[in-house]
């Protein structure tokens, strides 16, 4: 694996991750989604296609003692992560299993997580070309499993009360609500993300609980760039500090 591996780092150098030399590589929106996901030691987290393991590996070096669950459909990927759990010291906290949500594998007990976290393919299946790369194809379109697929499961895995934490597209944000309020989500927590003061939110970070009756709340979001394209203070927190993002 190592001639066809890059080797990258998150958290200013805390994680670090072998990934595919060619192809999709995980960037920010991983580290974001551990961000928003408030879990606690004690509590188990499920990461829904978890990939290389980016946010999994992540929520676990932010949080001593959280127990973490990453599902990955891509034989390839899903080996990659678990090395990439033993490479940080995590295989203890971080476990990964193959298999598909649409037909879950047998040791992911309906009802038994605290937390779901997501980072779902961003475009649908149908409404954009297909990167012949089979890594990019897996993250940025949808399979067989849709939207509501994703979140569907999410509802099953959780406890009553459990939340679900996702990191997706804004101009999809219609159809993420509709799919939530079909699985019985509520107590919205929203999170616009900024690319700088005063441009449109391309992408979104929200928190919901399962059987929630709380009003929804839009924050005020995070502005990840200053004028000169740096990381501004904030995101800095987040991304180099491993600071929790608080909506």
């Amino acid at each position: 694996m190592e001639s066809d591996a890059a080797f990258d780092t998150l958290l200013d150098g805390r994680v670090r991750l072998h990934q595919p030399q060619a192809g999709y590589r995980a960037a920010i929106d991983p580290v974001l989604l551990a961000a928003v996901t408030a879990a606690g030691a004690g509590e188990r987290v499920l990461d829904v296609g978890t990939g290389t393991g980016a946010a999994a590996l992540c929520i676990a070096a932010r949080v001593p003692g959280v127990m973490v669950v990453g599902l990955e459909k891509r034989a390839e990927a899903a080996a990659f992560a678990r090395r990439n759990a033993a490479l940080n010291g995590l295989d203890g906290r971080v476990g990964v299993l193959e298999g598909d949500l649409l037909a879950p594998p047998p040791e992911l007990i309906p009802g038994s997580f605290d937390r779901v976290m997501m980072n779902p393919p961003y475009l649908r299946a149908g409404a954009a070309s297909v990167p012949p790369d089979p890594w990019k194809a897996a993250a940025n379109v949808e399979g067989e499993a849709a939207l509501i697929d994703w979140v569907r499961f999410a509802a099953a895995m959780l406890k009553p009360r459990g939340t679900l934490t996702m990191v997706h597209r804004a101009d999809r944000v219609d159809e993420i609500l509709t799919a939530l309020h079909g699985a019985r989500f509520g107590s919205l927590t929203l999170v616009p993300l900024w690319p700088k003061a005063g441009e449109e939110a391309r992408r979104i970070l929200l928190a919901v609980q399962k059987g929630g009756r709380s009003p929804a709340r839009f924050t005020a979001g995070l502005v990840l760039h200053g004028p000169d394209g740096a990381y501004g203070g904030q995101a800095q927190r987040i991304l180099r500090d491993m600071g929790p993002l608080i909506p």
